[in-house]
């Protein structure tokens, strides 16, 4: 057990979230050029929002892991705060759904994109790793 111990987040986790932030950030850029000009501006800007929610859950995901692994908390805690965190996010992309339909949608498809592009940076180091052999 790691008590007394400062939290210790492994380097290739924080490059990773790293890598997947800057990603979401080009991409919410690049769909807020492309769109705005087209007239669809509300729907960058919801895909947007979508987006900082992805990189949000996995800034929340990270810490929950190194505070589960700095005190070692019950089982039950550990999904309790699962379930509490995926219920925030779910909750605030519904409300914006529906509250701002349709374009409110985007937001979805700003998850979406997100959840791909924090896929393919995890992959980097596997691929670097295999290269290497």
């Amino acid at each position: 057990m790691l008590t007394g111990t400062p939290a210790y987040t492994p380097p290739v986790t924080r490059a990773t979230f790293r890598r997947s932030a800057i990603a979401a950030a080009v991409v919410a850029v690049v769909a807020l050029a492309v769109l705005i000009p087209m007239g669809l501006g509300l729907y960058a800007v919801f895909g947007a929002v979508g987006l900082g929610l992805g990189v949000l859950n996995s800034w929340l995901v990270m810490r929950a892991v190194v505070n589960f692994a700095a005190t070692q908390p019950s089982k039950m805690a550990f999904s309790r705060s699962v379930f509490g965190r995926l219920a925030l996010i779910t909750v605030l992309a519904l409300a914006c759904g529906w509250v701002f339909r349709p374009t409110g949608l985007g937001v979805f498809a700003g998850l979406a994109v997100f959840q791909f592009i924090a896929v393919a940076s995890s992959m980097v180091p596997l691929i670097k790793e295999i290269r290497k052999k």
